[in-house]
């Protein structure tokens, strides 16, 4: 299957066995257009096969394949016949496909431009045989009847269609004479479809009509649905750039009614049982419900992922409505939901996986749902079985997945391929218990490739018709060889290649250094066959190209087949052939890889020994696809062609009854046992099936399966490790170094009973009885008693982080003791304990809201009357921060310590890193406290920058601070009016203060060098002005603190005459004025100071106030004018900065960053 959340990346990816299911017979055939570029989307090359498994993890994941009825493609390349395949979108599939009732259709495989080369033993189309050398057996050689025989076979062109370069084709079977094509003009340039054409026959493909009339004739269609479980029901969809339409036929397309929809089909889904009901995803990613084949539709939910909705196909199920889906929340996460498809409101969907899951992860398949959800940047897969709660897929402890992909759920069993984290272009195969929750190895390095479309495809395929066959291409030593098991992965060996070549010369092969190497490619179309085939009615034939030596090879490809199951192989062609199954497989026939026209192929009636030719057309035709007729009896083939690149469509139907003298009566077969070299018991049974004598030419008709079938007596040979086992080279399961084989069930309780592995269990859908069964069975044993060991607590998606306010649930997880009697007390460490009396209680988890943040202490403590336990989780609870503001003063003195500090809001948000820059300094300082206190050894200009880390979010600040061996400051007040226009953010403070400075320079005179204005956060509205000492550019002083004192004088003076202000907006008037009016120079009045230092500030500060008093007295007499209703007289403050820093203002509210200033 594909992806449990691809790329690897990722997402489980639909397995091909639930997505095929009651899927019609559908084919369609596309002609590149001539001239068109060879790796255009629509000449897609040929693909390495082998079983697709969707998307890998990183890069691009493949598509599910289509919904059941979904068309296919085959693609052909301009100027050449050669037929390549191509699925519309998905995976590849293995050799048992599951449709209702129909048989696969075959057609020929073969890239564009593959060279065309004559096999020595086989001859050419049209061409007499080569004499063959002298063959040393010649019993053993493949005989070749080249003679040439004619095939009854008529020929119908679908006139009026030579330009259109698409069709699909539909054939009902079981005895239905109906076959429907649609073909149509694609226009790669336009991309769209211009015209279409729908032809109808009612004679198996004889003739044909055309019914463009009948639906319309400027109806343009673009695609074909049949229903699975109701062939006569027929559905085409309208080109949804002209309308967006349907028409329905309940009578195999005789008739048409057309409805009309508001919106436009991507793909259909139709029910496997109700023939009525279907799924419809539209191109807005919207899905819809109908039970009335298409007439009315509902909306069942908005935002479903692309291929991630099923319907309810367990066999025990009650719910037939019931729709899966996954659906995309407005967040971007992922979730799977259910609900009846005729009552999908909100109240009625239910939620079976608690929580989230990895986007495109979502699988529904068989008995079992899975989802994928990645923590701690590992994923973890999930499965639920037969609609149970959902239980975590247990692998090899070590085995670390990068990748998964479910294969298969046949049989009650998951068969999956993972990546494992040492890894990079193989996987590993694994095969689970009946639940999918235990795996077990089944094969190491199974070589895989990514298909054009980034899916993976994994070289794996499963033989139809034998359960538990298997062949799989696996790596060793960067040698790709492949291998063979008959009992669903526990034994695999080599190929044993032919003892001769095509001619009867003996091959030297001896294992294990040379082999039989198979390319297990099936056909990207599931309808057709493909270099590897194999059918549930011929049980034991098997043909597939490959090629004889140490390693699979790309070159000289021939074919093989085999006649009993894989045990003995024959040379049959040199050269690739499509090899169609006829009759039950009594006939195989087949058609060349070829770029050349041809009217011949081979029939052969002894499973591959002789060849017979046989001419099918008069006229060579380049063959673009081949589809046999549905059903048990397969005797009607219809070739899709062309006489030239020009032509119109023919459509040659071959009837294979005239080559048939009589129908078999019972002495016309022969019994024949399976068996793998020798050993009859195969998955515990021996098996007998009856096959047509050779010399026979008889039609078989309906398939009658084994004659007979008798269990086997158990031998170790059925039974596999159980898991936490590793079989060692003796053959004996034993405990892996990882597993404690005496750990017990957390779900095992005293007076309970739990089964004791033998480190074996048996092999699923093995039917052997007695021997050694009940020696290999768990055995039923009463839980004993035990004390807590291996406690754990974590969170549930394991994370150590939680959000204030916010659900947090934590996961208790003991490895033994009696659950059942245990008591649990849990301690959240807020002041919050809860106690719990068993485990079982506590399945979900516990959930708890912390309304605080910071790193609390979670305790957990499990007791039983035998023992106890405790552990511990350090949980971080945090709130998102908001906001940064650093805080340092705009001016400081050199060499003097500042202090700077980060202002968050939310105050408390826990736990947080600050990283700081300030200065010249290249490495920054980390700290966990949000102040640092530094020293500035030069004047000048400096940058401060902090960043505050608090989880995934980083915020930063940055501010300058100007650093001066002395300077001068002075408050700053303004007229009332300008706190109606100060909205208090940053930019404000910022353009405000470079206005004041220009006011300031240009009412003084005084050179913008000296002067520094910081606006403050906060109302009213306050400034801080700064008077520096200019330098120049020697970094010589010009001025002196006498030059200063002047400066300040001549500012204080215009200040207080109102002669500073500025027009904020027209008509607003802003007043500057002084404030805060200080005697003397601030200086530091720590303890270090001496005493004669505090004498000399007291005289200081007795000599300032007299010249206050003096200063004051003459500004009465020189300035009679009065002083201005904001300002009084003697508030100017003039502070001499020596030995101190100017003082930061408050904290600030939020939204605010800081004064800002003007240099």
């Amino acid at each position: 299957m594909a992806k449990v959340g691809a790329g690897g990346g990722g997402g489980f990816a639909a397995g091909p066995s639930a997505l095929l299911a009651g899927a019609g017979l559908l084919l369609l055939l596309l002609l590149c257009a001539p001239g068109a570029r060879s790796d255009a989307p629509r000449c897609p090359a040929p693909r390495p096969g082998g079983h697709s498994a969707g998307r890998g993890a990183p890069g691009p994941r493949a598509e599910p394949l289509p919904p059941a009825g979904r068309p296919v493609v085959f693609a052909v390349a301009p100027g050449d016949r050669a037929l390549t395949l191509q699925r519309a979108r998905g995976a590849g599939r293995s050799g048992r496909r599951r449709r209702s009732g129909a048989a696969p259709a075959e057609a020929a495989a073969r890239g564009p431009g593959a060279p065309s080369r004559r096999p020595r033993g086989a001859p050419g189309d049209g061409a007499p045989p080569q004499p063959a050398t002298p063959a040393r057996d010649p019993d053993r050689a493949t005989r070749f009847r080249t003679e040439e025989l004619r095939l009854t076979s008529t020929t119908f062109a679908l006139t009026g269609d030579s330009a259109h370069n698409q069709a699909m084709v539909h054939w009902s079977g079981h005895n239905s004479s109906v076959i429907l094509i649609l073909t149509k003009l694609y226009d790669y340039n336009l991309g769209s479809i211009t015209e279409s054409s729908l032809w109808r026959s009612t004679d198996y493909g004889t003739t044909y009509e055309k019914l463009n009339d009948k639906v319309g004739l400027k109806t343009i269609l673009s695609y074909l649905y049949v229903c699975p479980t109701n062939k006569r029901k027929i559905m085409l969809l309208t080109d949804p750039e002209i309308e967006s339409s349907l028409l329905i036929s309940s009578d195999e397309g005789a008739t048409y009614q057309k409805y009309r929809l508001s919106f436009y089909i991507q793909s259909l889904l139709f029910h496997p049982k109700q023939e009525d009901w279907i799924l419809a995803y539209s191109q807005d990613q919207k899905l819809y419900s109908s039970a009335e084949f298409g007439r009315r539709w509902q909306l069942i939910q908005e935002g479903v992922v692309p291929n991630r909705f099923y319907w309810s196909v367990m066999g025990s199920t009650k719910e037939a409505d019931l729709v899966h889906v996954e659906a995309r929340m407005a967040d971007g996460h992922s979730q799977y939901l259910t609900c009846r498809m005729q009552n999908c409101t909100d109240s009625n969907k239910s939620k079976p996986f608690p929580g989230y899951i990895d986007p495109d992860s979502l699988i529904v398949q068989d008995d079992y749902v899975f989802v994928q959800l990645t923590s701690g940047g590992r994923p973890h897969y999930y499965v639920s079985y037969r609609r149970n709660a959902f239980a975590q897929m247990k692998l090899p402890k070590y085995a670390l997945p990068k990748d998964m992909h479910v294969i298969s759920t046949d049989e009650n069993q998951v068969f999956a391929a993972v990546q494992e984290w040492n890894q990079n272009d193989t996987y590993n195969l694994y095969i689970s218990d009946t639940r999918g929750v235990y795996f077990t190895l089944a094969l190491e390095n199974v070589q895989s490739t990514r298909g054009p479309e980034g899916n993976v495809m994994i070289d794996l395929y499963e033989v139809a018709g034998i359960k538990g066959m298997f062949l799989a291409n696996k790596k060793i030593d960067n040698q790709v060889k492949t291998f063979i098991t008959y009992n669903k992965g526990r034994d695999w060996r080599l190929l044993q290649a032919p003892d001769t070549d095509l001619r009867g010369d003996p091959v030297h092969c001896l294992l294990p250094y040379c082999s039989l190497h198979l390319h297990l490619k099936v056909s990207e179309n599931p309808y057709t066959s493909g270099i590897i085939a194999s059918r549930d009615t011929a049980p034991s034939i098997i043909v597939a190209s490959g090629n004889i030596g140490s390693e699979l090879s790309d070159s000289d490809i021939s074919m093989f087949v085999s006649s009993d199951a894989g045990n003995t192989w024959r040379q049959i062609f040199e050269e690739e052939h499509s090899v169609l199954y006829l009759d039950q497989g009594g006939v195989l026939v087949a058609m060349k890889h070829t770029s050349l026209p041809i009217r011949h192929l081979w029939l052969s009636f002894d499973e591959g020994r002789s060849w017979s030719k046989y001419s099918f057309t008069s006229i060579p035709l380049f063959v673009d696809g081949v589809l046999g007729e549905p059903g048990e009896e397969t005797l009607i083939m219809t070739v899709f062609g062309h006489f030239s690149h020009r032509s119109e469509w023919q459509l040659v139907k071959v009837d294979y009854k005239s080559i048939f003298d009589r129908r078999c009566a019972e002495e016309d077969y022969r019994p024949w046992q399976l068996h793998s070299q020798g050993e009859a018991c195969i998955m515990g049974a021996k098996r007998i099936y009856k096959k047509r004598k050779s010399e026979r030419k008889c039609m078989q008709g309906k398939y009658a399966g084994a004659m007979e079938s008798e269990p086997c007596v158990c031998t170790e040979a059925d039974f596999d490790c159980d898991y936490g086992y590793e079989r060692h080279s003796n053959g004996q399961c034993l405990p892996a170094f990882w597993f404690n084989p005496s750990s017990l069930s957390k779900d095992c309780s005293v007076g309970q009973s739990y089964l004791n592995s033998t480190g074996y269990r048996k092999v699923v859908s093995n039917n052997c009885t007695d021997g050694v069964r009940e020696q290999y069975t768990a055995k039923p044993q009463k839980c004993p008693g035990k004390a807590p060991r291996g406690l754990r607590i974590v969170t549930a998606d394991g994370k150590l982080t939680a959000e204030q306010g916010h659900n947090v649930t934590l996961m208790v997880q003991l490895e033994e003791g009696d659950v059942q009697r245990t008591l649990i007390q849990v301690d959240f460490g807020d002041g919050i304990a809860v106690s719990y009396v068993n485990l079982s209680s506590m399945e979900d988890g516990i959930k708890h809201v912390y309304q605080n943040v910071g790193i609390f202490r979670v305790t957990v403590q499990v007791d039983n009357s035998l023992g106890s336990d405790s552990a511990v989780l350090y949980l971080h609870v945090t709130c998102p921060l908001e906001h940064v503001h650093l805080s340092l003063p705009f001016v400081t003195t050199k060499n003097k310590e500042v202090n700077a500090t980060a202002v968050l809001w939310p105050s408390q948000v826990g736990t947080l890193t600050y990283v700081w820059w300030y200065g010249n300094n290249t490495e920054p300082l980390i700290t966990l406290e949000g102040s640092i206190s530094f020293k500035f050894t030069s004047e000048g200009m400096n940058t401060i920058t902090v960043q505050v880390s608090a989880g995934s979010a980083i915020l930063q600040d940055t501010k300058t601070i100007a650093v001066y061996e002395e300077f001068r400051s002075l408050r700053l007040s303004f007229s009332p009016n300008l706190d109606d226009y100060n909205p208090d953010i940053p930019e404000w403070r910022r353009d405000i203060s470079r206005v004041i400075k220009k006011s300031l320079v240009e009412a003084t005179g005084i050179p913008s060098q000296h002067i520094l204005v910081a606006v403050l956060p906060g109302l009213p509205t306050a400034a801080e002005l700064f008077v520096l000492p200019y330098q120049d550019p020697t970094g010589e002083s010009r001025r002196s603190p006498e030059d200063l004192e002047q400066i300040s004088e001549v500012l204080i003076h215009k200040l207080n005459q109102n002669l500073v202000h500025f027009e904020l907006k027209p008509g607003v008037q802003v007043l500057v004025h002084a404030a805060h009016l200080t005697a003397a120079p601030l200086v530091d009045l720590t303890p270090a100071h001496s005493g004669s230092a505090m004498l000399m500030l007291l005289s200081v500060v007795f000599v300032g106030l007299a010249v206050f008093v003096i200063y004051k007295f003459k500004r009465r007499v020189a300035l009679p004018s009065p002083p201005s209703p904001s300002t009084q007289p003697g508030d100017s403050s003039l502070r001499l900065q020596r030995a101190r820093q100017a003082t930061p203002p408050s904290t600030p509210k939020r939204g605010s960053a800081g004064a800002q200033f003007a240099i």
